[in-house]
C-alpha cells in the first residue's frame, strides 16, 4: 500500500474516532443535563411537601420532653432556621446540597450526610443485586416459556409470574422467613452480618452474602415476575420475525437462533422497563429492609419519619432520587449499545 494511501486511511480512522467520541460526549452531557433538571425538580417538590406537612423539629422535641415553653420552642426553630421565610430555607437547603451538607439530624445527633453514607452501601447492595438477579432469572424464564408457548414450562412461568406479581412484597418476605429461617433454618435473618462473631476478609463477604439471600429474593420476586412476562411476550414477537425465520432456514441450531439472533432484540423492552421500574425497587427496599431489619436507608427512613426528623428524610429522598436518576442514565446508555438504531437517530440529530 502506498504511503499516501496509508496516511489517508489513518486520517479517516482518526476522524471517525474523533467524531464518535464527540457525539458520545455531546449526547452524554445532554442526558446529564436532563437528569440534573429532573433531580432539581424532585428536590424542590420534596422540600415543599415536607415543609407543608404539619409538625416540625420543635414540636417533636416538645412532645418527647412532655411540653416546652413557647420561648424555648421559638429558640429551637431559630437554631434550625425554621423561622426564615420558605424561599430562604429552600435556598439554604440547595446551597447545602451543592456542598453535600444535608443538615444535622436532631434525632441521631450527627450530620445527615455521614449518617446516610453509613447506610447507603447496604441499600445499594440490596437493590443492585435484586435488579441483576430479577433481570437474569426473568429473562431466562421468559425465553424458556417462549420456546413452547403452549407447553408445561410456559404455563408454569405464567402462573409463577402472576403469583409473584400479585403477592405483596412484605408477605413474600414473611413467608420466606417462616420457610427458610424458621422451619428450615438455612439462612439467617436480621442485620447484615452475624454480630456475635467478628469476621474479616473473605469470611466477612460470605457472611454478608448469606444474610443477603432472603431480602434480595424477596425484593427480586415481584420484578422476576414482571421481566419474565415481558421477556416471554417480546421473545414470541421476535421469533415470528422474518430474519429469525431466515436464520432457521439456513439450518442454524435453536440455540444460535434464540441467543444469537432473537434475544438481543427481545431484550429492548426489558432494558426499557428496567430503567422505568428502578424507582419501584428503591421504594420496595424500604419494606424489605424493615421486614428483615436490613441496616440500610429504608430502615433509617422509617425511624426518621416516626421521629419527624426532616433533615434526615430530605437527605434520604435526595440520595434515593440521585440513585434513580443515575440508574436511568445508565439504562439509556445500555439501550444505545443494544439498539444501534438509537445511535443513528441521535447522530442525525446532532
Amino acid at each position: 500500500m502506498p504511503a499516501a494511501w496509508q496516511q489517508a486511511f489513518l486520517f479517516q480512522v482518526q476522524d471517525f474516532i474523533h467524531k464518535s467520541v464527540m457525539q458520545f460526549l455531546v449526547i452524554t452531557l445532554r442526558r446529564c443535563g436532563l437528569g440534573l433538571g429532573l433531580l432539581f425538580a424532585v428536590l424542590v417538590l420534596n422540600f415543599l411537601l415536607m415543609h407543608l406537612a404539619p409538625g416540625d423539629v420543635a414540636d417533636t422535641i416538645a412532645q418527647d420532653a412532655g411540653g416546652l415553653d413557647a420561648e424555648v420552642m421559638a429558640q429551637i426553630r431559630k437554631d434550625y432556621g425554621l423561622d426564615l421565610p420558605l424561599w430562604q430555607q429552600l435556598f439554604k437547603y440547595f446551597y447545602g446540597v451543592a456542598q453535600l451538607d444535608l443538615g444535622y439530624s436532631f434525632y441521631y445527633n450527627q450530620p445527615v450526610t455521614t449518617l446516610i453514607l453509613e447506610k447507603l452501601p447496604a441499600t445499594l447492595l440490596l437493590i443492585i443485586s435484586a435488579q441483576v438477579v430479577s433481570i437474569l432469572v426473568g429473562v431466562v424464564l421468559g425465553v424458556i416459556a417462549a420456546r413452547k408457548p403452549n407447553g408445561v414450562a410456559s404455563h408454569f412461568v405464567t402462573v409463577l409470574s402472576l403469583v409473584g406479581y400479585a403477592a405483596p412484597v412484605f408477605w413474600t418476605g414473611i413467608m420466606l422467613i417462616i420457610l427458610f429461617a424458621s422451619m428450615i433454618p438455612l439462612f439467617p435473618i436480621g442485620n447484615m452480618v452475624d454480630v456475635s462473631v467478628e469476621r474479616t476478609g473473605f469470611a466477612h463477604m460470605v457472611d454478608v452474602l448469606h444474610h443477603l439471600v432472603l431480602p434480595m429474593l424477596t425484593l427480586a420476586s415481584i420484578f422476576i415476575a414482571l421481566y419474565s412476562r415481558l421477556a416471554r411476550a417480546s421473545m414470541l414477537d421476535v421469533l415470528g420475525s422474518d430474519y429469525v425465520r431466515t436464520a432457521q432456514a439456513k439450518g442454524l441450531s435453536e440455540f444460535q437462533v434464540v441467543f444469537k439472533h432473537a434475544l438481543r432484540n427481545a431484550l429492548l423492552p426489558v432494558v426499557t422497563t428496567a430503567g422505568l421500574v428502578f424507582s419501584g425497587i428503591v421504594s420496595g427496599a424500604v419494606l424489605v429492609e424493615t421486614v428483615f431489619s436490613w441496616p440500610g436507608l429504608g430502615t433509617l427512613a422509617v425511624q426518621a419519619i416516626i421521629a419527624r426528623d426532616t433533615p434526615t428524610i430530605l437527605g434520604i429522598l435526595f440520595f434515593s432520587s440521585l440513585v434513580v436518576v443515575v440508574a436511568n442514565l445508565l439504562t439509556d446508555m445500555v439501550y444505545r449499545i443494544i439498539d444501534p438504531r438509537i445511535k443513528t437517530a441521535e447522530t442525525s440529530e446532532t
